[in-house]
């Protein structure tokens, strides 16, 4: 069994989710920004998935919402994302830029270690 090498709890990740509409999207997005789990979400439209489930093929059109936050902040908001997520089963993925600036990196990481 390989070990995963530490992650530093500051480094930016963005969490991704689809959801079924914009009102649930922004819904979702003011949330995690309100309760500091993110700095900033951004939502994209327009999206249609295609996807087997229960045996049947379906298409969908969503919402995609980019989180962004620090590794330290994924235990937190990925399970906020599944407790308050209308499907059964979620979509929450995590990406861990390569680079980023580091000044945006930085404001990321004193959003959502704010008190406020």
């Amino acid at each position: 069994m390989s070990e995963n090498a530490p992650v530093s709890p500051s480094k930016l990740l963005v969490v991704v989710t689809s959801l079924p509409d914009l009102e649930a999207a922004k819904g979702m997005a003011n949330a995690l920004v309100e309760s500091n789990l993110a700095a900033c979400v951004q939502l994209m439209g327009g999206i249609q998935s295609i996807y087997r489930w229960e045996g049947k093929i379906c298409v969908e059109q969503e919402v995609l919402l980019f989180a962004k936050t620090t590794a330290g902040r994924w235990p937190e908001i990925s399970a906020f994302i599944q407790s308050a997520h209308p499907y059964d089963l979620p979509e929450i993925l995590a990406y861990s830029p390569e680079q980023y600036e580091r000044q945006y990196g930085k404001w990321v990481e004193s959003e959502v270690n704010s008190k406020t």
